[in-house]
């Protein structure tokens, strides 16, 4: 295995989870031990950036070699958060007889309306002192990942609504951002969507899908929801109150998110298994 797995529970569905990102390994981990009472949780970190450029086939390429891992012939189920979402679809267009089920928490964009609408809206929160902190931020920290990590400090909390602190994971604070792995993997992203590749490929997509979304996300739910609904007319839509673009961090919102989560991966994959 050419990418590092971090696994949790010891029975039930196996259900992948994946982070968002590209590059914010460790970010799905509250989600894979919330999960992990229930289902035998993988957790895979994505590929760092090397001697090649990074493409969203590679990843994929991946993903792939760690579901033929698993080998007992189930299908799993497959949860992406934000850009981890978006490789989910792409895994599960891929491949579409390798999944049992596909949930997208907090899913990211597949057209420019909706990055622009996600813009207007992290603008629109920004206050006059988040601008002068990243405007120092642009002028003092010259390391081109620390500055982009510093800026991602200050601008978070935008997206979220009332969020418990971030969970200390000290294994994946240890690794530094690979500021090349995401810029490599979004920018390849973007072409894709630019050919038209996605979301048109998500139509080969057979699994049941479930977009899980607060309705204070920045992401724009109800927008992102209507570009993949051609594609997938399956596709079950469910918005969490007051919720933010991390469902298991906000006070609100946490139990609820967990409770549906769990439920339908656990209907889902038992159908699955007969």
């Amino acid at each position: 295995m050419g990418i590092h797995v971090r696994t949790y529970g010891t029975s039930g569905s196996v259900v992948v989870v994946l982070h968002g990102g590209p590059a914010a390994v460790g970010s799905v981990a509250p989600v894979a031990r919330g999960l992990a009472d229930s289902f035998r949780v993988l957790e895979p970190w994505q590929r760092g950036s090397g001697e090649e450029p990074l493409t969203v086939a590679r990843h994929l390429a991946d993903l792939h070699e760690l579901v033929e891992s698993c080998g007992d012939g189930a299908r799993p189920g497959i949860v992406g958060w934000s850009w981890g979402a978006m490789l989910a679809l792409a895994y599960a267009a891929e491949h579409p007889d390798c999944v049992g089920a596909l949930a997208l928490v907090g899913c990211g964009t597949f057209d420019l309306a909706a990055r622009a609408r996600r813009k207007a809206i992290l603008d629109k929160r920004t206050t006059g002192d988040m601008r002068a902190r990243l405007e120092h931020v642009e002028r003092e920290i010259a390391d081109p990942a620390e500055r982009l990590k510093a800026k991602y400090d200050i601008i978070g909390p935008l997206h979220d609504v009332d969020a418990l602190p971030a969970e200390k994971d000290p294994e994946a604070d240890a690794v530094p951002f690979d500021k090349r792995a995401h810029g490599e993997t979004w920018d390849d992203m973007m072409r894709l969507q630019a050919e038209g590749v996605y979301p048109a490929a998500f139509a080969a997509i057979k699994a049941p899908v479930l977009m899980l979304h607060g309705d204070c996300d920045p992401h724009p739910g109800a927008m992102i929801r209507a570009s993949l609904a051609p594609y997938l007319p399956h596709l079950e839509y469910r918005e969490l109150a007051h919720c933010g673009h991390s469902p298991w961090r906000e006070r609100a919102a946490r139990d609820e998110f967990f409770a549906a989560l769990r439920e339908w991966l656990a209907g889902t994959l038992a159908d699955e298994a007969r």
